[in-house]
């Protein structure tokens, strides 16, 4: 599930150049200070053409993704700020549709904060939302459909079941064949995105449509938020599916702490 936020006067940070040092007592960091922190690479800019995919999560120190079936209890009001600044920096958040269910999903919105930067870097006014789905069962009279900033996209594959992508085309829902199958592909989503100009990619899980991502090998980053909570019981981990034959290796690139949170940022070896 997605996880966002922002450390305060309390926190402290670590890692590479580009994080803001601790602010003084009692004062936030500002979202221009977070936003060069979580800056993507200038590769993803269109001038570089080449796709970057990063992810963002939230974890109990036990390793729940959520509870009750929701991310919002294990995270915090630092956490959402971070969120927000990434959605202020992507192109297009990337979503499962049980996530889109689970957690209301919302058309993204233009934010006077970010106005400014994203009209510099050739983006429009708030990022699309591009949802995943096989079965297409999703409720298309929804905001997120009917009243969005930025056309919402619909990634499936070529065997998705006719009827649905019919009734998503009727509702002026674009719909991207993104794999031969019934479902997307996660290298055919990176790609056919890129190609749409968005390649300045976030993607907030759900944990199933992640693990998809890291087999494929095609995740580039991971922000991870480390709840201070214990959780016990059988909620998902951030990242689903089959198991990986080798642990793809990622390195730390940078780390901040508030209040017992822990915002990391991982990028992947090589």
């Amino acid at each position: 599930m997605p996880a966002g936020g922002a450390a305060t006067g309390t926190g402290t940070a670590a890692g590479t150049a580009g994080v803001p040092g601790a602010p003084a007592e009692g004062r936030e960091w500002s979202l221009d200070e977070l936003a060069e922190a979580y800056a993507y690479p200038a590769t993803a800019a269109p001038a570089g053409g080449a796709a970057w995919l990063r992810a963002n999560m939230v974890s109990s120190l036990d390793g729940a993704a959520q509870h009750d079936g929701r991310s919002q209890p294990i995270s915090s009001a630092a956490d959402m700020r971070i969120f927000g600044t990434l959605r202020g920096l992507a192109d297009v958040v990337v979503v499962g549709a049980e996530t889109v269910r689970l957690e209301g999903y919302r058309p993204a919105r233009a934010r006077d904060a970010f106005a400014a930067r994203r009209a510099a870097a050739g983006q429009g006014p708030a990022p699309a939302v591009a949802v995943v789905s096989a079965s297409l069962d999703l409720d298309f009279s929804l905001p997120l459909f009917t009243a969005p900033l930025v056309p919402t996209l619909l990634l499936t594959g070529a065997a998705a079941p006719a009827d649905r992508v019919g009734r998503a085309r009727e509702a002026g829902v674009e719909v991207v064949v993104a794999g031969d199958g019934a479902g997307a592909e996660p290298a055919r989503i990176v790609a056919e995105l890129a190609a749409r100009g968005l390649t300045r990619q976030l993607t907030e899980g759900g944990p199933r449509l992640l693990g998809q991502f890291v087999a494929a090998g095609v995740l580039d980053e991971l922000c991870l938020t480390v709840s201070p909570t214990l959780t016990a019981g059988d909620a998902q981990r951030i990242a689903g599916g089959p198991s990986m034959a080798v642990p793809a290796r990622f390195a730390l690139a940078s780390l901040l702490e508030e209040d017992g949170f822990l915002f990391t940022r991982y990028r992947r070896k090589g």
